[in-house]
């Protein structure tokens, strides 16, 4: 990865990190966005310390704002002549129904219309590096329900955690055809299930249940730098060189739901990311 620039989102704990830390090693130069800058400092100081690397830089961006996405891919712009990887990894799950600066609920702003936004304002960028890879870090949670008519839970009762799964399906759909428009161009575009990693992706108030569960499942779940490993591999290995539009689980392809491989659900998810966000066209 010498000479390679790769911007890993969520970069100051858990995945992120670890993913952060594992390009660095292989010699990428490595741009950690962060949304608290006293975390991302501390993550910038141990990646460095780590890896004896000096091409490791720190950004703060809060994924789930516009304004904020769009100030982050403009010094990106400025800042870098290349992006070889682009990895969406920044997500976060919410216990109650909360907005956005922009007024939306913040568990689609964070975890797919930040990102979504982040990615098509750095697609000019990433095409000039081609080749490039957009590597989404998805979950098996996408698999649940998801509304259509109601992604923001202004009819439904809110669920965190199926807010969350829905979250991820919107990124998988989005993903697929983003890899479709992409064809031709030398950038790819995956998703991804790291595993079941013990991260901090919960708040401290999560409901019961799922702080029950996850006590639970927590010595059976995988370290960090394990579900790193997916992230890495689908970001740098030339096995994955020419591959777009896969779902990889355990470094492989796998199967996403049907429901986000469904046509019409694609072009809905597609349109509506682009209206959310305010994007005209892209690829």
């Amino acid at each position: 990865m010498t000479g390679k620039t790769c911007l890993v989102t969520g970069a100051n704990s858990g995945i992120g990190k670890e993913t952060a830390l594992g390009l660095a090693r292989m010699g990428a130069r490595v741009v950690l966005v962060c949304r608290n800058q006293q975390k991302g400092e501390a993550a910038l100081a141990e990646i460095r310390r780590e890896t004896g690397s000096s091409q490791v830089d720190l950004l703060l961006a809060d994924m789930s704002s516009f304004a904020a996405v769009r100030t982050l891919a403009e010094t990106v712009r400025q800042r870098y002549p290349r992006l070889d990887v682009l990895i969406n990894n920044a997500g976060a799950g919410v216990r109650q129904r909360t907005l956005s600066a922009d007024g939306i609920e913040m568990t689609v702003a964070g975890n797919h219309l930040g990102p979504a936004l982040l990615t098509m304002l750095l697609l000019d960028l990433l095409k000039s590096s081609a080749p490039a890879r957009i590597v989404n870090v998805s979950s098996e949670a996408h698999k649940g329900r998801a509304d259509l008519d109601d992604l923001q839970y202004e009819k439904r009762k809110y669920n965190g955690f199926a807010a969350y799964g829905q979250s991820k399906l919107l990124m998988n759909a989005f993903t697929f055809e983003l890899a479709r428009r992409l064809a031709g161009t030398g950038v790819t575009a995956n998703c991804l299930h790291p595993g079941v990693v013990a991260t901090n992706i919960w708040p401290d108030d999560a409901p019961m249940i799922i702080r029950i569960i996850t006590g639970l499942m927590k010595p059976f779940m995988l370290s960090p730098r394990k579900g790193a490993a997916v992230s890495l591999y689908v970001a740098t290995s030339p096995d994955v060189a020419n591959v777009s539009g896969e779902y990889f689980v355990k470094s492989k392809p796998a199967t996403s739901s049907a429901l986000s491989r469904d046509p019409q659900v694609i072009a809905r998810v597609w349109q509506w990311t682009l209206t959310m966000t305010g994007v005209n066209a892209v690829a």
